[in-house]
């Protein structure tokens, strides 16, 4: 044994000072180690992505000129910043959301005070309403029941494979029209993998049998795509389906609060045709890729309708909670519909002179849940604020910071700046610029999310409009809508993770499934736009 190591095991615990290096080239080797080390943790730890926030609006302080507007230079930069953590992912998103609350205030362009209202107006309360509503629908398992039902009464029997897939995508597209995209595709992923359970994922040994196998497997992309395409297209029929949409009504009444307000009913006479056409594109899209003739006998041997009722059965007749929730439910859905109809018949909220909206109703609608016993146990209420803990949150700060965005491109004075920029396009014919706008914000919202794409997007189209000397509802839908064919990619919405990440498709079935979609919904708002939108949104009236 070596002398030297005995001494150093026997009294390392003695030993108070370093052990000296004996080589040099050890001790450079070991920096290097620690150089690549610090390297690799800069890298994961996203270090890299957060200062690319604070170098790119520091840049644009430092270098742009706006024609001596420092605010609006301000703005741009700020802008920078937030975009950049958003699409990094550098912090997470609520974070990255919050960032204008003290951003504003530290480069001039709002108070504080303005600055935080945007985070909290009656759009806001119609999201919060709507998400807790959504999670009392999930814990007393409303959404499998009512998934459930209808699948048995599509499935057939022999198995109709285009009538299943009718079934399923139907009822997610309804789920979808009355709560959030995300929701509703976390709710419904697992009811469809469960049929598909039943199905084999690999190829058999004997011909017929690996054939058979094909079909199965076709199918069941089928059924992942049209759970996460029919979530989406449903978000577009209802004001409350998407954030999306929410942002729109939010920097509709920002930009221009003198004008009509859209309401509920007015985006749901609009939204619910261009859906329904997505619709029935999604469902022959399907049924063309995925589904031949021998589809249904090859399903046959593994699902039948006794199946589906045997998975209804288990949940139990409905309980006295269940139907509470689902008359709160209803009655919101009527309190939604009715508060504003027509000019001859102008509805319940003109009882209250008009300072009742969407979000009032929803929030009250929602303390109930708090308040209805829910018939199990003693003192126990429908729904109490543990159960509340998954609240979206990230969403409520986002639709937040996009408002934000939108007060600040008007206080900044980049909207006027922007205004005088486009002005070289005050010729261009209106119904031409409205697919571009579509197009635009459908490229944008396939690398980043749905509501970023279109809080980012909107103001722009916003003071484009007003260059050209068009309705501004005739581009701000168009970007709206097109921020929603988020298809192709996985990193269009979370939706479309979902989907992904069950294992069932590839980026390829996206592209080739969401293609035909992303084309129908173009050539639809193409059409209804200024036809049935010119009624309902009142764009043949001058501002």
């Amino acid at each position: 044994m070596d002398p030297r190591r005995g001494y150093w095991e026997s009294s390392s615990e003695d030993v108070t000072g370093p052990l000296l290096p004996l080589h040099d080239d050890d001790d450079d080797a070991a920096d290097r180690r620690r150089s690549c080390s610090a390297l690799r943790s800069m890298l994961a730890s996203k270090y890299l992505a957060v200062a690319s926030g604070p170098v790119a609006c520091a840049l644009i302080c430092a270098l742009v000129d706006l024609g001596g507007h420092r605010a609006a230079r301000n703005m741009l930069g700020v802008l920078a910043w937030v975009f950049l953590w958003w699409i990094t992912d550098a912090v997470p998103l609520a974070v990255a959301s919050m960032a204008p609350l003290f951003l504003f205030p530290v480069f001039g362009i709002s108070s504080s005070d303005a600055v935080a209202k945007a985070y909290m107006d009656d759009v806001i309360s119609l999201v919060l309403g709507s998400f807790i509503l959504a999670l009392a629908i999930e814990h007393y398992n409303i959404h499998r029941r009512l998934a459930l039902n209808i699948t048995s009464l599509f499935c057939g029997d022999p198995v109709k494979p285009p009538l299943l897939l009718l079934g399923i995508c139907g009822t997610t597209m309804f789920i979808s029209m009355w709560i959030h995209n995300t929701p509703c595709t976390v709710m419904m992923m697992p009811v469809a993998t469960g049929i598909l359970q039943r199905f084999p994922r690999g190829e058999a040994s004997s011909t017929s049998s690996a054939a058979d196998a094909r079909e199965v497997q076709q199918f069941s992309k089928a059924v992942v795509l049209g759970v996460v395409y029919a979530s989406a297209i449903g978000g577009m029929a209802t004001l409350t389906g998407t954030g999306v949409n929410i942002i729109l009504v939010g920097m509709w009444s920002t930009y221009y609060p003198e004008q009509p307000p859209i309401t509920f009913s007015s985006w749901m006479s609009f939204g619910l045709p261009i859906a329904l056409v997505l619709f029935v594109a999604l469902w022959a899209t399907l049924c063309l890729l995925y589904c031949s003739k021998n589809t249904g006998r090859a399903l046959s041997a593994y699902l039948d309708r006794s199946h589906l009722r045997r998975e209804l059965g288990l949940l139990g007749p409905m309980a006295f909670a269940e139907k509470m929730v689902l008359a709160i439910f209803g009655g919101l859905i009527v309190l939604w519909m009715t508060r504003n109809l027509t000019d001859d018949i102008p509805g319940w909220g003109s009882l209250f002179h008009g300072e009742v909206g969407d979000g009032t109703v929803t929030i009250m609608m929602a303390t109930l849940l708090f308040i209805i016993p829910s018939g199990k146990n003693d003192g126990e209420k429908l729904m109490d604020w543990a159960k509340c803990r998954r609240l979206q949150w990230n969403i409520i700060i986002l639709l937040g910071a996009g408002f934000a965005i939108a007060d600040g491109f008007k206080a900044s004075g980049l909207t006027d700046i922007l205004s005088g920029g486009l002005g070289f396009l005050r010729g261009a014919p209106a119904l031409a610029i409205a697919p571009v706008a579509c197009v635009f914000s459908g490229v944008i919202t396939e690398f980043t999310s749905d509501d970023a794409t279109a809080t980012l997007v909107l103001p722009l189209l916003a003071e484009l409009a007003k260059s050209i000397g068009v309705h501004p509802l005739l581009l701000m839908v168009p970007g709206a809508v097109g921020a929603q064919l988020s298809y192709l990619l996985p990193t269009g919405s979370p939706g479309n993770v979902v989907g992904f990440s069950t294992g069932y498709v590839t980026i390829k079935d996206m592209v080739i499934a969401g293609m035909p979609l992303k084309v129908v919904g173009v050539a639809a708002l193409t059409i209804l736009l200024p036809t049935l939108g010119s009624v309902v949104f009142g764009m043949d009236q001058k501002l």
